[in-house]
């Protein structure tokens, strides 16, 4: 399929021709969902923890005497059933990840270019070089565009762009090989740059 290009000043920049295997696809969510939880299970730390009953500082001493209190036997404060005492079977530190296929993660990629280009969402520009790494001027720049919560794709990110865009909170660059399906959806705006979409379909051959 033909997407018109632009340049960073809003001007045409020509047309570029995007592989239908990659761009062309209908989107499944079921797809995008597995690759996702993915994504976000092995990004969790998982470092949550309690302390159990062998691990809560209490005495060690016999709280009361065995027997004649009219109560239940007890040996030790630390006891689950006290306040304060240890919890039983709580969460420890542990990974959340699990495996996924590459092909599959590749898929997953496919699919999430697919939906962007099936919601209007995808916008391909000529290059993102500029002369100096001003944040105002970018800000200007992308305000001008109407890009709003962008992520900005491209073979390798420009060092003078990454500067000047790091302070901006709704833009995001990365590289081709930083690409990601939890990244692109989440993104209001997908920005791909004329190398970028060559560099990916490098990648999702």
């Amino acid at each position: 399929m033909k997407a018109e290009a632009i340049k960073l000043d809003g001007k045409a920049a020509g047309s570029v021709d995007l592989n239908d295997e990659i761009f062309g696809l209908e989107p499944r969510v079921d797809i995008l969902h597995r690759v996702v939880r993915w994504q976000r299970n092995n990004a969790q730390a998982g470092t949550h923890k309690v302390k159990t009953r062998s691990e809560v500082k209490y005495s060690t001493k016999k709280i009361y005497r065995q027997k004649g209190t009219g109560g239940a036997r007890h040996g030790a404060r630390s006891a689950p059933i006290f306040r304060g005492g240890g919890i039983y079977k709580g969460p420890t530190p542990r990974s959340h990840g699990h495996d996924l296929t590459k092909k599959f993660r590749k898929l997953g990629l496919r699919h999430a270019l697919s939906a962007k280009v099936a919601a209007g969402e995808l916008v391909i520009v000529d290059n993102i070089d500029i002369k100096d790494a001003k944040t105002s001027a970018l800000a200007k720049t992308v305000g001008a565009l109407g890009w709003k919560r962008c992520l900005i794709i491209d073979a390798t990110v420009n060092e003078d762009f990454a500067v000047a865009a790091r302070n901006i909170t709704s833009i995001d660059a990365l590289p081709v090989m930083g690409a990601n399906v939890y990244d692109i959806l989440k993104s209001d705006t997908l920005v791909l740059t004329k190398a970028g979409v060559e560099a990916l379909e490098a990648r999702l051959k």
